[in-house]
């Protein structure tokens, strides 16, 4: 690998944590008040299949880095997504479609 300076490891180490921690108040939320009815279906459906894109390129050009915090962030998106499924109001058709 190239020279990296430090300021860039920096950037996208702070990058790589905010966005895996991002989804942690989210998950906390629906987990204490077992609501996710104002959680987006559409939205962490596109989300997860974001990070699991993110997640092959890194695999496919060998940037570990990239592959291992795209990763991170798709299992909490994919736990947010989860969450909605299971603590979605039932009785809302819009919930249900997203």
């Amino acid at each position: 690998m190239a020279d990296v300076h430090p300021a860039a490891v920096f950037i996208g180490t702070a990058a790589a944590l905010l966005s895996i921690t991002s989804f942690a108040p989210q998950i906390v939320k629906i987990l204490r008040e077992k609501d996710a009815s104002s959680v987006s279906l559409r939205t962490y459906v596109v989300t997860v299949a974001g990070f699991s894109c993110w997640l092959a390129y890194g695999l496919m050009i060998k940037a570990w880095p990239v592959a291992a915090s795209n990763l991170a962030c798709l299992l909490m998106s994919a736990a947010v997504l989860a969450l909605k499924w299971r603590y979605g109001r039932r009785g809302d058709a819009r919930d249900v479609k997203g």
